[in-house]
Protein backbone atom coordinates (compact mmCIF):
# COMPACT_ATOMS: atom_id res chain seq x y z
CA UNK A 1 0.00 0.00 0.00
CA UNK A 2 2.89 2.36 0.79
CA UNK A 3 4.28 1.86 -2.71
CA UNK A 4 0.88 2.57 -4.27
CA UNK A 5 0.62 5.93 -2.51
CA UNK A 6 4.20 6.82 -3.43
CA UNK A 7 3.40 5.99 -7.05
CA UNK A 8 0.25 8.10 -6.75
CA UNK A 9 2.20 11.17 -5.68
CA UNK A 10 4.75 10.74 -8.44
CA UNK A 11 2.28 10.13 -11.27
CA UNK A 12 -0.68 12.37 -10.40
CA UNK A 13 -0.57 15.67 -12.23
CA UNK A 14 1.55 14.34 -15.05
CA UNK A 15 1.38 17.73 -16.73
CA UNK A 16 4.05 18.92 -14.34
CA UNK A 17 6.25 15.88 -14.92
CA UNK A 18 5.96 15.41 -18.68
CA UNK A 19 8.57 16.96 -20.96
CA UNK A 20 7.39 20.04 -22.83
CA UNK A 21 6.85 20.09 -26.58
CA UNK A 22 4.15 19.55 -29.12
CA UNK A 23 5.60 16.88 -31.39
CA UNK A 24 2.29 15.01 -31.35
CA UNK A 25 0.17 17.88 -32.67
CA UNK A 26 -2.54 16.66 -35.00
CA UNK A 27 -2.30 17.46 -38.70
CA UNK A 28 -5.19 17.98 -41.12
CA UNK A 29 -6.03 15.50 -43.86
CA UNK A 30 -3.78 15.49 -46.90
CA UNK A 31 -5.07 17.41 -49.88
CA UNK A 32 -6.00 15.41 -53.00
CA UNK A 33 -3.88 16.01 -56.16
CA UNK A 34 -5.17 19.06 -58.00
CA UNK A 35 -5.78 17.26 -61.29
CA UNK A 36 -7.57 14.22 -59.86
CA UNK A 37 -11.11 13.91 -58.50
CA UNK A 38 -11.38 13.10 -54.83
CA UNK A 39 -11.60 9.38 -54.15
CA UNK A 40 -14.18 7.85 -51.85
CA UNK A 41 -11.40 7.11 -49.35
CA UNK A 42 -10.20 10.72 -49.41
CA UNK A 43 -13.69 12.06 -48.82
CA UNK A 44 -14.19 9.61 -45.97
CA UNK A 45 -10.87 10.60 -44.39
CA UNK A 46 -11.74 14.28 -44.59
CA UNK A 47 -15.16 13.70 -43.04
CA UNK A 48 -13.65 11.80 -40.09
CA UNK A 49 -10.83 14.27 -39.40
CA UNK A 50 -10.92 15.70 -35.87
CA UNK A 51 -12.45 19.13 -35.55
CA UNK A 52 -10.16 22.04 -34.71
CA UNK A 53 -10.26 22.93 -31.00
CA UNK A 54 -12.18 25.96 -29.85
CA UNK A 55 -9.91 29.04 -29.76
CA UNK A 56 -10.87 29.41 -26.10
CA UNK A 57 -9.31 26.03 -25.29
CA UNK A 58 -6.03 27.32 -26.67
CA UNK A 59 -6.07 30.33 -24.33
CA UNK A 60 -5.67 29.22 -20.69
CA UNK A 61 -4.84 32.82 -19.78
CA UNK A 62 -8.54 33.56 -20.27
CA UNK A 63 -9.61 31.09 -17.58
CA UNK A 64 -10.22 33.86 -15.08
CA UNK A 65 -13.90 33.55 -14.11
CA UNK A 66 -14.69 33.37 -10.43
CA UNK A 67 -16.82 30.33 -9.60
CA UNK A 68 -20.11 30.61 -7.72
CA UNK A 69 -19.97 29.72 -4.04
CA UNK A 70 -21.69 26.43 -4.90
CA UNK A 71 -22.21 24.98 -8.36
CA UNK A 72 -22.99 21.65 -9.95
CA UNK A 73 -21.51 19.99 -13.01
CA UNK A 74 -23.36 17.27 -14.88
CA UNK A 75 -21.06 14.71 -16.51
CA UNK A 76 -22.40 12.55 -19.33
CA UNK A 77 -20.09 9.57 -19.91
CA UNK A 78 -19.92 6.37 -21.93
CA UNK A 79 -21.30 4.57 -18.83
CA UNK A 80 -24.00 7.03 -17.80
CA UNK A 81 -24.31 10.31 -15.91
CA UNK A 82 -23.02 11.60 -12.61
CA UNK A 83 -23.11 14.98 -10.86
CA UNK A 84 -20.38 16.91 -9.05
CA UNK A 85 -21.30 19.55 -6.48
CA UNK A 86 -18.38 21.94 -5.99
CA UNK A 87 -18.04 24.21 -2.96
CA UNK A 88 -15.71 27.14 -3.40
CA UNK A 89 -15.02 27.52 0.33
CA UNK A 90 -13.38 24.08 0.28
CA UNK A 91 -10.77 25.07 -2.31
CA UNK A 92 -11.18 28.50 -3.97
CA UNK A 93 -8.37 28.21 -6.54
CA UNK A 94 -9.35 24.65 -7.46
CA UNK A 95 -13.04 25.51 -7.73
CA UNK A 96 -12.30 28.49 -9.99
CA UNK A 97 -10.06 26.42 -12.28
CA UNK A 98 -12.59 23.57 -12.49
CA UNK A 99 -15.41 26.03 -13.25
CA UNK A 100 -13.42 27.61 -16.09
CA UNK A 101 -12.38 24.25 -17.54
CA UNK A 102 -16.01 23.10 -17.69
CA UNK A 103 -17.20 26.40 -19.17
CA UNK A 104 -14.51 26.13 -21.87
CA UNK A 105 -15.44 22.54 -22.73
CA UNK A 106 -12.06 21.14 -21.71
CA UNK A 107 -13.41 17.84 -20.34
CA UNK A 108 -15.64 17.03 -23.31
CA UNK A 109 -14.30 13.84 -24.87
CA UNK A 110 -11.60 13.35 -22.21
CA UNK A 111 -10.67 9.75 -21.28
CA UNK A 112 -10.84 8.23 -17.81
CA UNK A 113 -7.25 7.18 -18.34
CA UNK A 114 -6.31 5.92 -14.86
CA UNK A 115 -8.89 3.85 -12.98
CA UNK A 116 -7.74 1.69 -10.08
CA UNK A 117 -10.29 -0.41 -8.22
CA UNK A 118 -10.70 0.67 -4.60
CA UNK A 119 -8.44 3.69 -5.07
CA UNK A 120 -9.50 6.39 -7.56
CA UNK A 121 -10.28 7.29 -11.19
CA UNK A 122 -8.37 10.11 -12.86
CA UNK A 123 -9.12 12.26 -15.92
CA UNK A 124 -8.45 15.73 -17.29
CA UNK A 125 -6.08 15.27 -20.23
CA UNK A 126 -7.67 16.59 -23.41
CA UNK A 127 -7.99 14.45 -26.53
CA UNK A 128 -6.25 17.11 -28.63
CA UNK A 129 -2.45 17.43 -28.17
CA UNK A 130 -2.55 21.09 -29.21
CA UNK A 131 -4.82 21.85 -26.26
CA UNK A 132 -2.63 19.90 -23.82
CA UNK A 133 0.45 21.79 -24.99
CA UNK A 134 -1.19 25.08 -24.03
CA UNK A 135 -2.30 23.97 -20.55
CA UNK A 136 0.77 22.08 -19.31
CA UNK A 137 2.31 25.21 -17.81
CA UNK A 138 -0.99 26.81 -16.69
CA UNK A 139 -0.52 25.95 -13.02
CA UNK A 140 -2.53 27.24 -10.09
CA UNK A 141 -1.52 27.73 -6.47
CA UNK A 142 -2.35 25.12 -3.87
CA UNK A 143 -5.41 25.42 -1.66
CA UNK A 144 -4.79 24.83 2.04
CA UNK A 145 -6.62 21.90 3.59
CA UNK A 146 -9.99 23.13 4.84
CA UNK A 147 -11.08 20.18 6.93
CA UNK A 148 -12.50 18.13 4.06
CA UNK A 149 -11.01 14.73 3.42
CA UNK A 150 -10.38 12.53 0.37
CA UNK A 151 -13.13 10.15 1.36
CA UNK A 152 -15.11 8.02 -1.09
CA UNK A 153 -17.04 10.14 -3.57
CA UNK A 154 -14.99 13.33 -3.26
CA UNK A 155 -13.18 14.97 -6.18
CA UNK A 156 -9.73 16.58 -5.96
CA UNK A 157 -7.18 17.99 -8.35
CA UNK A 158 -4.12 15.94 -9.19
CA UNK A 159 -0.76 17.51 -8.47
CA UNK A 160 2.86 16.81 -9.29
CA UNK A 161 4.21 18.84 -6.36
CA UNK A 162 3.58 22.20 -4.68
CA UNK A 163 1.58 24.66 -6.80
CA UNK A 164 1.51 22.45 -9.93
CA UNK A 165 -2.21 21.77 -10.39
CA UNK A 166 -3.37 22.25 -13.97
CA UNK A 167 -6.32 20.29 -15.45
CA UNK A 168 -6.31 16.77 -14.03
CA UNK A 169 -8.78 15.68 -11.38
CA UNK A 170 -9.64 12.42 -9.68
CA UNK A 171 -12.61 10.90 -7.88
CA UNK A 172 -11.93 8.78 -4.82
CA UNK A 173 -13.24 5.21 -4.86
CA UNK A 174 -12.26 4.58 -1.25
CA UNK A 175 -11.11 6.36 1.88
CA UNK A 176 -7.90 8.07 0.76
CA UNK A 177 -7.57 10.39 3.73
CA UNK A 178 -3.80 9.74 3.71
CA UNK A 179 -3.70 12.10 0.72
CA UNK A 180 -5.07 15.05 2.67
CA UNK A 181 -1.65 16.24 3.85
CA UNK A 182 -0.03 15.85 0.39
CA UNK A 183 -1.70 18.79 -1.36
CA UNK A 184 -4.75 16.93 -2.68
CA UNK A 185 -7.47 19.26 -1.41
CA UNK A 186 -11.05 18.13 -2.27
CA UNK A 187 -13.19 20.56 -4.24
CA UNK A 188 -16.56 18.81 -3.95
CA UNK A 189 -18.70 15.68 -3.78
CA UNK A 190 -19.98 13.31 -6.46
CA UNK A 191 -23.58 12.07 -6.72
CA UNK A 192 -24.00 9.00 -8.90
CA UNK A 193 -21.05 6.92 -7.72
CA UNK A 194 -22.60 3.77 -9.21
CA UNK A 195 -21.74 5.21 -12.64
CA UNK A 196 -18.24 6.20 -11.52
CA UNK A 197 -17.76 2.71 -10.07
CA UNK A 198 -18.68 1.15 -13.41
CA UNK A 199 -15.94 2.94 -15.40
CA UNK A 200 -13.55 0.46 -16.99
CA UNK A 201 -10.67 -0.45 -14.66
CA UNK A 202 -9.10 -3.33 -16.57
CA UNK A 203 -5.98 -1.41 -17.62
CA UNK A 204 -5.06 -0.55 -14.03
CA UNK A 205 -2.12 1.66 -13.17
CA UNK A 206 -0.54 3.75 -15.90
CA UNK A 207 2.79 3.05 -17.55
CA UNK A 208 5.54 2.45 -16.62
CA UNK A 209 4.23 1.00 -13.35
CA UNK A 210 1.27 -0.77 -14.96
CA UNK A 211 -0.46 -1.64 -18.23
CA UNK A 212 -2.45 1.59 -18.50
CA UNK A 213 -1.71 4.63 -20.70
CA UNK A 214 1.53 6.53 -20.47
CA UNK A 215 0.64 10.11 -19.51
CA UNK A 216 3.42 11.57 -21.63
CA UNK A 217 2.14 9.86 -24.76
CA UNK A 218 -1.43 10.79 -23.91
CA UNK A 219 -0.41 14.44 -23.62
CA UNK A 220 1.45 14.33 -26.94
CA UNK A 221 -0.82 12.03 -29.00
CA UNK A 222 -4.29 12.40 -27.48
CA UNK A 223 -7.16 10.35 -28.87
CA UNK A 224 -4.97 8.77 -31.55
CA UNK A 225 -3.13 6.96 -28.76
CA UNK A 226 -5.91 5.93 -26.37
CA UNK A 227 -8.52 4.88 -28.91
CA UNK A 228 -6.05 2.67 -30.75
CA UNK A 229 -4.28 1.05 -27.83
CA UNK A 230 -6.96 1.13 -25.10
CA UNK A 231 -10.25 0.42 -26.89
CA UNK A 232 -12.20 -0.45 -23.71
CA UNK A 233 -11.46 2.84 -21.97
CA UNK A 234 -14.41 5.03 -20.95
CA UNK A 235 -14.74 8.72 -21.78
CA UNK A 236 -16.52 11.90 -20.75
CA UNK A 237 -19.05 12.84 -23.41
CA UNK A 238 -19.91 16.29 -22.06
CA UNK A 239 -19.54 18.26 -18.85
CA UNK A 240 -22.11 21.01 -18.25
CA UNK A 241 -22.56 23.65 -15.56
CA UNK A 242 -25.94 23.51 -13.86
CA UNK A 243 -27.68 26.18 -11.86
CA UNK A 244 -26.51 26.54 -8.28
CA UNK A 245 -28.63 24.49 -5.85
Amino acid sequence: MKNRFLSFCLILGGAALVAAGNAGAQAGPSAAPAAAPASTAAVSAAASAPAAPSPLLLAPEKATLKAPDVFRVSFSTTKGDFLVEVRRDWAPAGADRFYNLVKMGFFDGAPFFRAIDGFMVQFGINGDPKVNAKWRAAMIRDDPAAGHSNKRGTMSFATGGPNTRTTQVFINYGDNSRLDSMGFTPIGDVAGMSVVDSLYKGYGEGAPSGAGPDQGRLQREGDAYTKKEFPLMDYVKTATIQEAP
